[in-house]
């Protein structure tokens, strides 16, 4: 619209009614989020925009579409936008996604997210997985100083599955065996004095030494003082990749030797299963991806739909490991 065009419109709004300025409002606000959202991803993809064909980052730009500029490649001729090679590809309603981001803030389920936003159940599970799918590259690099290691158990759920390869139960039930078995899934956390948190989806059943070398060895700086319970894999784990490592004797009744307990990783556990309540059964292959979202949760460390859209986007590094 032409500016002259544009001051005629606003010297008209004063004889709105109420209805029409409302109307006016419902019309204006959703592209202006759609707006902002598309700023935001403008802004991350002029920094990091290649090429989904040759990996070439030679473009020039090539109109405009679903509200994003589009580039065709220089070298190979393809066409791209700033969400080509994300998870957010090719999703729709971006005018509701900071809305929707701001209600993951808030921890709300799939249904809640879904009938405050006026769309589909299946359209709000798909969006959250799209936007949790690179929660869990989100984390440190490595754990320095004091770090504590601690594993964790959920009965296995194939939540949403049309396929069992067992006899179904009813939500919340128990497992037929007693103690860890391979009925629950293993959910491994190590975290230092600073906070920072790695976590794993190791398996079924208890913890084992492979796991630890997998999953934990490249993940602790050299000079780390690894404190865990006396469960023998990490023993065994530690001595072998040449780590200090100390262990408290839960059993026993000792969980505290001064600096030497677990009490970190075991209040971190308290949080994330109390979050995880409120769903009401979290499927298991999607475990990851709500241990990235507790993370981005935990101690407020990512606090605006903003924020967590440039996440999603794979904007988010992880925090820099110990020097």
């Amino acid at each position: 619209m032409q500016a002259r065009k544009f001051e005629h419109f606003l010297k008209q709004l004063a004889a709105l009614t109420l209805r029409q300025r409302q109307r006016l409002l419902d019309l204006l606000l959703p592209e202006v989020k759609r707006d902002q959202v598309v700023e935001l991803i403008e802004q991350h993809s002029a920094r990091r925009l290649l090429c989904p064909g040759c990996g070439g980052g030679n473009f020039h730009k090539h109109g405009r579409a679903h509200g994003l500029q589009r580039y065709r490649c220089r070298n190979c001729g393809r066409t791209c936008n700033g969400l080509s090679g994300t998870p957010l590809a090719r999703l729709r309603h971006k005018g509701r996604w900071l809305d929707y981001l701001g209600g993951m803030l808030d921890s709300h389920s799939i249904r809640r997210a879904a009938e405050q936003l006026g769309v589909a159940g299946a359209t709000s599970f798909r969006w959250r997985h799209r936007f949790l799918a690179l929660s869990q590259h989100d984390r440190p690099d490595r754990l320095g100083g004091i770090a504590e290691a601690d594993e964790m158990y959920l009965l296995e759920s194939h939540k949403g599955s049309r396929t069992l390869d067992r006899a179904p139960r009813k939500r919340g039930g128990k497992a037929t065996k007693r103690g860890i078995s391979n009925e629950q899934m293993c959910i491994l956390v190590a975290r230092d004095r600073s906070g920072q948190t790695l976590d794993w989806v190791p398996g079924k059943g208890p913890v084992t030494r492979r796991q630890l070398h997998e999953h934990l060895k490249a993940r602790l700086e050299p000079d780390v003082l690894l404190v865990t319970d006396s469960h023998s894999a990490y023993r065994h784990f530690a001595q072998e990749a040449g780590i200090t490592h100390k262990a408290v004797n839960l059993q026993a009744g000792v969980p505290v030797r001064g600096a030497i307990h677990v009490q970190n990783v075991n209040a971190y556990h308290s949080r994330l299963r109390g979050w995880l309540q409120p769903f009401r059964g979290v499927a298991s292959r999607y475990l990851s991806h709500y241990l990235g979202w507790r993370w981005a949760l935990d101690g407020g460390r990512i606090r605006t739909p903003d924020r967590l859209l440039q996440m999603a986007m794979g904007a988010g590094r992880p925090a820099t490991s110990h020097s």
